[in-house]
């Protein structure tokens, strides 16, 4: 197999240097030859500028992400050919172009690369071509937990590459023994996603994400934060708001695996996470159970679940703060005038999109953020995590 030039992924003055940004090989971290001291400056000032209307005065610090090895998460196009395979992205041709270097997965993440590429070349099997659509490896997917642990998703796409991986899992596992959680995902369809419906374990069910206070559960297409360091100061964050405003009921909507909902938990607080993801209410169970808490997990949607219990007495407790951790779109018009309507006293609302966010706490006049930090999610880029506190005005 060719060797690739490696990146010189080293940092000085708060700037990582890559060699695949250099060689414009890769350029997916715009940002990557802007100081960091300087990106959180910018990004600072473009959330608290969007921000304005509603922000308050004094914001808490930055939250920093770091400049390497901060990404728990990497998904990786195959590329090249049958018994030389690239693992990285696909350029603007749709050639691959390999990054096993990259200096922003964490290091679990980069020591593995070259073993799967390795394992793929002995397959034989092709790399899928997007300009021909033919060929079988489309997606090699990675998470790292803080204990060294991995979680490999191959996605192929047919039959016949799930065959083939299958009977091979033994070497695989022998290769890699950290790969508590191996799955081949199906994607036979030819479009811009990056794993279909269909999905095979190998080994394992879920990955332990041990945080500082709490273990998730990642299962194969269960949602998790990028940057692990930062999410847990995410939590920290939410957990001790939560505290301040001393909420002794509890919802968490777009609860996802329970992060929020388990730093939250404790013996004086009654807790509801929601979530529409039976897979992620399957998860945050499995973390109650290990916790011994009595904290509830339901799957559904948290608009309906909002609108259904705000408005009427259904038997389900009434909270005193509200946790909203949206997709980017934000929560919308139905959950924002479920929410204005409530008269629920605290809301926490995490975004990864200050835009939307904006739009939300303009349909909600009758709170006020009481406190507000951005969390510095995906350095590199222009995208940020910003929690806020709300009180009723």
């Amino acid at each position: 197999m060719t060797t690739l030039p490696l990146t010189s992924a080293s940092a000085d003055h708060g700037r990582l240097h890559c060699g695949y940004f250099e060689r414009g090989e890769c350029r997916s971290c715009a940002l990557i030859e802007t100081p960091y001291g300087q990106q959180i400056t910018d990004k600072e000032a473009w959330c608290r500028e969007t921000l304005a209307e509603a922000a308050p005065r004094a914001w808490l610090p930055t939250f920093a992400g770091g400049v390497r090895d901060f990404r728990n998460r990497a998904k990786l196009a195959v590329g090249g050919s049958a018994g030389h395979v690239t693992l990285g992205i696909l350029d603007q041709e749709f050639h691959g172009v390999d990054l096993r270097d990259c200096g922003i997965q964490a290091p679990a993440i980069r020591a593995v690369i070259p073993m799967l590429a390795g394992f793929l070349d002995g397959t034989e099997l092709e790399p899928y071509d997007v300009s021909a659509r033919r060929g079988e490896l489309k997606f090699v997917h990675v998470t790292a937990a803080p204990s060294g642990d991995l979680m490999i998703r191959f996605v192929v796409r047919t039959q016949h590459g799930l065959d083939v991986l299958r009977s091979r899992k033994g070497p695989l596992f022998e290769l890699i023994p950290d790969a508590s959680v191996v799955s081949v995902n199906l994607l036979p369809e030819h479009k811009a996603v990056l794993e279909g419906n269909r999905e095979e374990m190998l080994r394992g069910e879920s990955l332990r994400m041990n945080l500082d206070r709490v273990d998730l559960h990642l299962r194969p297409q269960s949602f998790f934060q990028t940057n692990t360091a930062v999410a847990i100061g995410l939590y920290n964050q939410v957990s001790e708001w939560v505290d301040t405003v001393n909420a002794k009921s509890l919802w968490d909507l777009y609860c996802g695996v329970g992060g929020f909902a388990l730093y939250c938990a404790g013996p004086s607080r009654r807790v509801t996470g929601v979530e529409v993801s039976e897979q992620a209410i399957e998860s945050a169970k499995v973390s109650v159970a290990e916790l011994g808490i009595d904290t509830r997990f339901r799957a559904g949607d948290a608009t309906e679940f909002a609108e259904e219990n705000l408005a009427a007495s259904t038997g389900v407790e009434r909270p005193d703060c509200v946790i909203v951790n949206p997709p980017r779109r934000g929560i919308g018009a139905r959950l924002s005038a479920a929410l204005e309507n409530s008269g629920v006293e605290h809301i926490v609302y995490s975004s990864c999109n200050p835009v939307s966010l904006a739009k939300d706490l303009a349909r909600m006049p009758t709170y006020e953020v009481a406190q507000a930090r951005i969390f510095d999610m995906f350095p590199h880029t222009k995208h940020l995590e910003v929690a806020v506190l709300l009180q009723k005005r």
